[in-house]
């Protein structure tokens, strides 16, 4: 597939998903890929990366961040600095809040176990597990042991309850009090503290550089990139993107095993240059 950009129109910025987007689906970034980003860069377009990713998924990619080296990670609860290890500043979730969720959450869905993602790290209830916790990870016999330092995001798993049951269940009980998002993993439900999104803090780093909503390209896959692609001047879904997102991008390029991400990128430089 070859995306069709508008030549005249470039952006000043290029914001992206990490998983499922920009990366394969091993998690890899190619090297075609690679090359498109350094591209961009050069032409005089600054790439941010936007990710529900924490920040000690991120030390992994530092190649590939752009070179400001600059993250806005947790479903954009952190803004990270990857090269320097360092969280630049967060919007994280109040302890009442979370605990009142919390309650009402274990009301709801018996069985309900809770994790979250801090600037330390990870912590999480014995409880609560899936396929990337470990032995060495923080454990407490609650939520309400791992609240210092305040989480950045709060993590839930119901084990036995269908996804799309538990999904709905925990937007009903969360309301307007948290942002639920999902991101893709099966069964977990992300939940971030009141107005925390990615196009927030995608809103509040273009402010920080000058740049424009309308000058701004955004790529993603997920429900949880919604608001970032709705927000952007200029949105794209790869091929492999939830319907929901295929349904309301103003593009769609090809799947991230087939670097849509690059091929638009690619086409976008070339056309500057032959400009």
């Amino acid at each position: 597939m070859t995306p069709d950009v508008t030549p005249d129109v470039m952006p000043r910025l290029v914001a992206t998903d990490l998983d499922g987007t920009l990366l394969r689906s091993d998690g890899t970034c190619s090297e075609r890929t690679r090359a498109s980003l350094a591209a961009v860069e050069l032409a005089g377009i600054q790439v941010v990366l936007v990710t529900a990713r924490p920040p000690r998924w991120l030390h992994e990619l530092v190649d590939v961040v752009g070179e400001h080296g600059v993250v806005l990670c947790c479903n954009g609860a952190f803004v990270y600095d990857v090269r320097a290890r360092k969280i630049l500043s967060e919007r994280c979730m109040p302890a009442e809040v979370v605990g009142q969720i919390a309650e009402d959450l274990r009301e709801a869905l018996p069985g309900v176990a809770f994790a979250v993602e801090n600037r330390l790290g990870f912590g999480r209830e014995w409880g609560f597990g899936d396929e990337r916790t470990t032995a060495q990870d923080l454990t407490a016999a609650s939520l309400e042991e791992l609240l210092d330092p305040l989480p950045g995001k709060m993590l839930a798993r119901c084990d036995g309850v269908p996804a799309a049951r538990f999904h709905r269940v925990v937007e009903e009980v969360v309301g307007d009090r948290a942002v639920v998002s999902y991101s893709g993993a099966s069964g977990l439900a992300e939940i971030s503290a009141r107005g925390v999104t990615k196009a927030a803090a995608l809103g509040e780093w273009c402010a920080s550089q000058g740049i424009d909503r309308a000058d701004v390209f955004a790529f993603g896959d997920m429900p949880n990139d919604l608001p970032m692609l709705t927000w952007a001047g200029r949105s794209f879904g790869v091929a492999n993107a939830h319907p929901d997102v295929l349904d309301m991008v103003d593009e769609v390029c090809a799947s991230n095993d087939d670097d849509g991400v690059a091929q638009v990128l690619e086409t976008a430089v070339g056309r500057q240059q032959a400009g």
